[in-house]
């Protein structure tokens, strides 16, 4: 037996699974396809720019964020407490009235929030920020029919909230489970979301870093092809690792990504969602503000745009800086106009520019990132725990296993750990 546990997959469910495992006392070897820790948290250095894969921000918010990872070692970069919205009328900056009350002024001005659409959207969100349990534990439907039902319609609902959230859910259509959405408003309501000074990656990083304390082992480029039954009289699970190598363990826990989590156990494939995102070089800022700004008119593919390096100064060399459109990736690629190459890029350039209401002759495109399984599916009823056994001695861990967040990652990776424990205690 070459460990306790083997843990397939080093993304932040894998990684928080084999903490916890490695903190009550179990030897844990995690093997990983890549060349680096993270998952779909990846950071690169291009041309001296930082560049997650696909644009991704980390909310402090999440519970399990407070509770699992040094914030302040991250050097967290907040892209701001607001938004900002293009209208016909002009670009509208909407802000947190408690934590940017400088702001209320510029908010009160944008004609967004008439006193109905304010109320009818305090209906709706409301719940969520006073008893989020309640939330989880009542009926759900879907986004569109909870905006509905809460009377929330108008601009508010469709220059606002409808294109925010496209860009948080990855989709557009209001399919998501209702309750998860307003779970999600109520983190944005209580944080500040942003993204570490030296990229993602540093999440993963944290993590592995923290695991090699108790002794976790950590083997990258070790892609695997299979994962067995119980091996010989010892019992215990065989992991086929595609070099033709084999590793045992008395329990394997798969934590790869929703792509890959079918081929190697006997589990449904998991619905997931696309996003497009395209990195810019910029000699100039086509704004001064750090925060995130959406199309109200939604006259093209952007969901979302952001000049990251007025938040995070990290990302991009001295004198330049970075901007990042994001898209749906289903739209970018479904046959709708411009959804090519160069075709597809101009037209990006285009409503980039409408929407900061600045040229973008000058920028240069420094990488394209198409996530095809950024964020798995979340539809109604909202599901929060998974079974995470598949067969004796062999477990399932992951945002599709929980729900489609980085907070999600964090809570099923360590509801798994417990659930192994459990187990080898008991055999």
């Amino acid at each position: 037996m070459d460990c306790d546990v083997v843990v397939v997959g080093a993304g932040l469910a894998g990684l928080r699974c084999a903490l916890t495992l490695a903190e009550a006392g179990r030897s844990v070897l995690v093997l990983e396809a890549a060349d680096a820790v993270g998952g779909r948290q990846r950071t690169d250095e291009v041309d001296g720019f930082l560049l997650d894969r696909g644009f991704q921000v980390l909310n402090p918010a999440y519970p399990a964020v407070r509770r699992w990872v040094d914030h302040d070692a991250l050097d967290l970069r907040s892209f701001g407490a607001g938004l900002l919205v293009r209208r016909e009328s002009g670009l509208a900056e909407l802000t947190h009235p408690l934590r940017s009350p400088r702001g209320i002024p510029r908010t009160l001005r944008s004609g967004l929030l008439a006193p109905r659409a304010v109320l009818s959207l305090l209906r709706w969100a409301g719940p969520a920020l006073v008893a989020p349990r309640r939330v989880i534990a009542g009926p759900d439907r879907t986004l569109r029919a909870g905006l509905d039902r809460a009377g929330v319609r108008g601009p508010l609902r469709s220059e606002v909230l409808e294109p925010f959230l496209a860009g948080v859910l990855a989709e557009d259509r209001g399919d998501t489970s209702d309750a998860f959405v307003r779970l999600l408003v109520r983190m944005f309501a209580l944080g500040l979301p942003g993204v570490p000074a030296r990229g993602i990656r540093a999440l993963p990083e944290q993590l592995a870093g923290r695991a090699a304390g108790p002794g976790v082992g950590v083997r990258l480029d070790a892609p695997v092809r299979a994962v067995g039954a119980a091996v010989g009289a010892a019992g215990g699970v065989g992991v086929d690792l595609a070099d033709g190598g084999r590793v045992t363990g008395r329990a394997v826990v798969v934590a790869v990504g929703p792509d890959a989590v079918a081929g190697l156990l006997p589990v449904p494939v998991p619905a997931t969602k696309g996003l497009r995102t395209w990195w810019f070089a910029a000699p100039e800022a086509p704004t001064t503000s750090p925060m995130l700004a959406v199309d109200g008119r939604r006259p093209g593919p952007l969901v979302n745009a952001a000049v990251v390096s007025n938040a995070a100064p990290s990302y991009a060399p001295p004198g330049r800086h970075l901007v990042q459109v994001t898209c749906l990736l289903d739209r970018a690629s479904a046959g709708a106009p411009g959804s090519a190459g160069a075709e597809a890029e101009a037209e990006v350039r285009r409503q980039a520019g409408e929407v900061f209401g600045a040229s973008t002759t000058g920028w240069e495109l420094v990488r394209r990132d198409d996530v095809e399984h950024a964020l798995p599916a979340q539809p109604p009823p909202l599901r929060t725990v998974s079974e995470p056994r598949v067969s004796p001695g062999v477990y399932v861990a992951g945002d599709h296993r929980d729900t489609a967040s980085i907070q999600g990652a964090l809570v099923s990776g360590h509801r798994v750990a417990r659930a192994v424990l459990a187990d080898l205690a008991g055999s």
